[in-house]
């Protein structure tokens, strides 16, 4: 269908232009896909291996004293139970291969996402020509990605692996620079100030103070590629989303909430988790600490320091830390 307009505006060709694009890539660079599906297709047959090689209740049992470990008793009762429900169901091998696509899909996408966010949070430069890409790929719909990598990829669980890295990509990004960038200027000149290298203050003082926002961006990187993940499954990937388009194509109303509820379980399961890891964690902890000088350190008047400035209190918590051993 033509809108109609009252000025000639040209057509722009772009649809015709990627699909020429990606006829160029799946022609001349056929046999590197071809590598990067093999590899993906390994790990995750690896995951999946070693998430059905225990008994399922066992495996259930493990989880819960994972979420244990994290959020306490109560929930590890909870998520005991919710996971004995998706067994009860016969969801268990579906939903660990699902889960073995979100944990592959989520490793890539933070070892990308956590390097890049930190770039863009120390070169303006990064930061301006990583925000339309951002954009971009957080706002396309969640579809749409499926179309490209068939092409490069086939059909299978490889395209959607791939498909749920790109969408799940951006907030990981995006978070790591915010929270490396709301760090204290004064606690990091103070860094710098006593002799700490960039690299130094990268690890010791700004990494360990923007965990919370950092695992913050975790924690959506691995709700986004579960979501991805069962719409993956119209591409040919296993798992839950394998047995929600099952359920769609054939009508069948109970295989599509069994599905849908063992999605549900194993997303409330990994948010509680991974949320809980940077909760409470400030990077005081790991950085530098306020410790009380030695009865024997000479106190210094602080109206003398900068022609009667006061120091601040940054550089009186690292000076106090160095005092302090």
């Amino acid at each position: 269908m033509t809108a109609l307009s009252l000025f000639d505006v040209p057509k722009i060709p772009v649809g015709d232009a990627l699909q020429d694009f990606f006829d160029w890539l799946t022609t001349h660079m056929g046999g590197f896909f071809d590598t990067v599906s093999n590899v993906i297709g390994s790990v995750v047959d690896g995951f999946i291996s070693v998430l059905e090689a225990p008994d399922p209740v066992v495996l259930a049992l493990i989880f819960a004293l994972i979420g244990m470990l994290f959020k306490g008793w109560k929930f590890a009762v909870v998520a005991f139970l919710g996971l004995l429900f998706i067994i009860s169901m016969d969801q268990w091998a579906a939903a660990m291969q699902t889960l073995a696509l979100v944990l592959v899909a989520t490793l890539v996408a933070i070892v990308i996402a956590i390097p890049t966010g930190v770039l863009a949070a120390r070169k303006p430069w990064a930061s301006a020509a990583l925000r339309p890409i951002m954009d971009l790929m957080q706002t396309m719909p969640a579809f749409v990605w499926l179309v490209p990598v068939v092409t490069l990829f086939s059909i299978g669980v490889v395209p959607g692996v791939v498909a749920t890295i790109i969408f799940a990509l951006p907030p990981g990004v995006r978070l790591t620079e915010l929270g490396i960038r709301n760090v204290d200027a004064e606690v990091v000149e103070a860094a710098n100030a006593f002799g700490s290298t960039p690299r130094q203050t990268l690890l010791g003082v700004q990494l360990p103070l923007a965990l919370p926002t950092i695992m913050a961006g975790v924690n959506q990187v691995i709700m986004l590629s579960l979501s991805m993940a069962v719409i993956s499954g119209l591409v040919g990937a296993e798992g839950l989303g394998g047995q929600v388009t099952t359920a769609i194509s054939t009508l069948d109303l109970g295989l599509g909430f069994e599905a849908g509820l063992s999605v549900v379980i194993l997303a409330i399961y990994l948010d509680r988790v991974t949320a809980s890891v940077g909760q409470g964690r400030s990077g005081g902890r790991r950085g530098f600490r306020l410790r009380k000088p030695r009865p024997s350190a000479p106190e210094v008047d602080d109206s003398t320091l900068d022609g009667g400035e006061t120091e601040s209190p940054a550089v009186a918590e690292i000076g106090a830390s160095k005092i302090g051993g």
